[in-house]
């Protein structure tokens, strides 16, 4: 039987930085990769948490102007964390939090071109 891994996600945004500044100050990801063509079409930054092998993609493209249609929005991203109250406090603090579920005891965040990231608390 074959075995597949996952490797990554993508995001397309609209400005690469501000998307990098946003996930290094939301969730601590730092840049683990970046390739860029010559001509400047487009360039992706993969980032990491510096734990799992999953890595998010950041895709840019120089032509693509107007906000991406992300339909209904229901895909999206989920990331667990140890202090789910000190994070909540931050992303608050940051203006981020677009959806919160206490039943659950979970929120999301929207990034700068309107992906949401599921925040869920570590399993201790």
């Amino acid at each position: 039987m074959m075995e597949f891994t996952f490797m990554h996600n993508n995001f397309n945004v609209l400005d690469i930085g501000k998307s990098v500044a946003f996930y290094n100050k939301a969730l601590g990801l730092q840049e683990a990769g970046r390739f860029a063509v010559p001509d400047g079409s487009f360039i992706i930054i993969f980032l990491s948490d510096g734990r799992s092998s999953h890595q998010l993609e950041l895709t840019w493209l120089k032509e693509h102007t107007a906000p991406y249609d992300l339909g209904d929005n229901e895909t999206h991203l989920a990331m667990s964390v140890d202090d789910i109250e000190a994070a909540r406090k931050m992303h608050k603090e940051m203006g981020c939090v677009c959806f919160e579920n206490t039943m659950m005891g979970i929120y999301f965040i929207e990034d700068p071109d309107g992906y949401w990231i599921e925040i869920i608390p570590a399993k201790k």
